[in-house]
């Protein structure tokens, strides 16, 4: 195989690639004799997955009993059809994984789950009091370094319109620590790119700085005691920017080399892009900030509960609310679950995008694939108005996954019962399998622990 650097000089290569040319940053440069780093991509979706939506419908009468009573179970894959909104994976089935029966009911459920289902915790609504650790994405960035570290994107919305900027993003770096994010692909783009190639073009931290002055949680009339503390680590962030800053700066030729597109629609916001150009958008510079070594964790909270939907295929002329899909509220004539698979449909567009992508850039004796896992799942559970007994997994693992999943359909018992496993052992497993020991990460079920039943530790059926 050609190796990295040539095969990206390749017209052929480069076209299927967001014109990125090639793509050999200096941070994989030094890694060549110690490996690829590993990579994460969190994708977040609001309104809940319902496990019947991810069952198989070729299960056999036995399989399909043991499913609906939500016992243990593994299909694979190969021998069946998938879920028709999960079609577009059709070609990926030998790296694809879809993981029944996690809870996470020591998380926020409802209409949103704020940081807490990424740190299995109770964080309350919206609260950094409540931020009790690093989320998971987090503690995976330290075990595989980037400039940038870690990125969040987030496509979110007051109902009406969609938010702009720099904002508060759901991850958090450390307790009562919130993360920001980029809410619009255009500020995105500048902030990871052109921030890189051209600083004085971009000043972030005056962005920042914006942020934290506009954010209520840090008006003046708050700021005594635990809340100057908070308001500390965040100035922590401007701090982090500097530091950045000067890390990249190495980084600036190629990357200005490499830049993905970004369509006129989306200047200014973007406000008049509809979602589907946005989530595009957003997949091309997800894969960008890949590709060119500037992180290797990013989480994208591809919609929530506020995010309006415009111009999805067949109600372009719709201003659709997730909210009231949620209560079965449908549009132009099309139902709420017809139009809630649209919109999973379009997800699974930008995953398997992603998927093809990372497949066609070489690295090693592979792909970038082969080193990244991206896991798609409900930021609330099994439902709108869900009860956290069930958070289905969607995860796309390359050939170097340090992970024994891939190519099956997976239940595992369900919630309240011996061997049931939690998002907290989901996330043990992702930290123990990719070097830290961690005995156990996140808070423990009350059910659970009521019933004195373990639920600490790895998945170990999942760990290679």
């Amino acid at each position: 195989m050609t190796n990295r650097r040539s095969f990206l000089k390749t017209s052929a290569g480069t076209a299927g690639l967001l014109g990125l040319g090639s793509i050999v940053s200096p941070l994989h440069a030094e890694r060549a004799d110690s490996g690829a780093p590993r990579r994460f991509v969190f994708i977040r979706k609001s309104n809940g997955v319902r496990p019947k939506e991810v069952a198989l419908p070729t299960f056999s009468q036995q399989d399909k009993s043991l499913d609906e009573k939500k016992e243990p179970l593994v299909a694979h894959l190969e021998n069946h059809e998938l879920p028709e909104w999960l079609n577009g994976l059709e070609q990926h089935k030998q790296h694809l994984a879809i993981l029944q029966g996690l809870s996470c009911k020591m998380s926020e459920n409802g209409h949103w789950s704020y940081s807490s289902v990424m740190g299995a915790y109770k964080s309350g609504r919206n609260s950094l009091s409540g931020i009790k650790r690093a989320t998971i994405d987090f503690e995976l960035a330290k075990l595989f370094p980037s400039p940038f570290g870690h990125v969040e994107l987030s496509l979110t919305g007051n109902y009406a319109s969609f938010r702009t900027g720099i904002i508060a993003g759901y991850s958090a770096p450390a307790p009562h620590q919130r993360n920001y994010c980029y809410a619009d692909p255009q500020t995105a783009y500048n902030e990871l790119f052109k921030s890189v190639t051209d600083a004085g073009a971009v000043d972030s931290e005056n962005q920042m700085l914006r942020f934290l002055q506009e954010d209520e949680t840090f008006k003046a009339a708050v700021l005594k005691g635990h809340e100057r503390l908070k308001l500390s680590n965040h100035i922590q962030s401007i701090e982090s920017i500097r530091e950045r800053n000067q890390k990249v700066e190495k980084l600036s030729a190629v990357v200005a080399k490499h830049l993905p597109k970004i369509d006129a629609v989306h200047e200014n916001g973007g406000m008049n892009a509809s979602t589907p150009e946005k989530q595009t958008a957003f997949t091309d510079i997800l894969v960008a900030a890949l590709v060119t070594g500037l992180t290797n964790v990013i989480t994208y909270t591809i919609d929530e509960l506020s995010t309006p939907i415009k111009g999805l295929p067949g109600n372009e002329g719709d201003h659709i609310s997730i909210h009231e899909l949620g209560h079965n509220g449908g549009y132009s004539g099309v139902s709420a679950d017809a139009i809630r698979e649209k919109i999973r449909v379009g997800h699974i567009e930008q995953v398997n995008t992603i998927v093809e992508r990372l497949k066609a850039v070489p690295e090693g004796k592979g792909t970038m694939f082969d080193n990244t896992v991206i896991l798609y799942f409900p930021e609330n559970g099994e439902g709108h108005h869900s009860w956290g007994t069930e958070a289905p997994f969607i995860v796309l693992a390359g050939d170097n996954c340090n992970l024994d999943m891939t190519g099956r359909y997976i239940r595992l018992p369900y919630h309240g019962n011996e061997g049931h496993k939690t998002i907290g052992n989901w996330y043990t497993t992702l930290l123990n399998a990719y070097g830290n020991p961690i005995e156990h990460y996140g808070d423990p079920d009350i059910e659970m622990a009521r019933k004195k039943l373990d639920q600490t530790g790895a998945i170990q059926q999942l760990m290679s």
